[in-house]
């Protein structure tokens, strides 16, 4: 039988995103005109030819960690979430194209992950998969809108 406790995980908030409310967290109360996943991290360490990846659970850990939850910024500023796995499928569409992101994505990560560099070399490792999805989402609806900003062209 499985144990159907749910598994929780410390979330990797960015202490200096301001909330609309002072008493809520800024991923909870995003000001107007923040970008979706507002108050968690982006980590400057992952570029990669202008995409960056940010976290939303925490990747230091004791234990290898086989899934987790982060978010991509492409070079023009869009989001897409990704819902990140050991296993399953190399890439899933979960929900597609909505205000404020490109979509949100299960992606199968080749390793688990104990730290931020393990996070950084799996997202390197799955780069070419997103940028691939993020060509055909543009094909698809030609015009992304990236937070605060006007649309992009495809």
């Amino acid at each position: 039988m499985t144990d159907p406790t749910p598994i929780g995980r410390p979330l990797r908030i960015d202490p200096n995103a301001k909330s609309a409310v002072p008493d809520q967290p800024a991923f909870v109360a995003r000001p107007a005109g923040a970008p979706v996943y507002h108050g968690f991290t982006v980590i400057a360490g992952s570029e990669r030819d202008g995409w960056v990846l940010g976290t939303i659970t925490e990747p230091h850990s004791v234990e290898p960690q086989l899934s987790g939850d982060a978010f991509v910024v492409a070079p023009d500023g869009s989001r897409a979430g990704l819902v990140w796995s050991t296993e399953g499928a190399a890439l899933e569409v979960i929900s597609g194209l909505e205000a404020g992101r490109w979509g949100v994505y299960a992606i199968r990560f080749p390793f688990a992950v104990q730290s931020e560099a393990d996070l950084i070399r799996n997202f390197h490792l799955v780069l070419p998969l997103l940028q691939q999805e993020f060509q055909r989402v543009r094909r698809s609806a030609p015009l992304i809108t990236p937070p605060g900003g006007n649309p992009t062209g495809a």
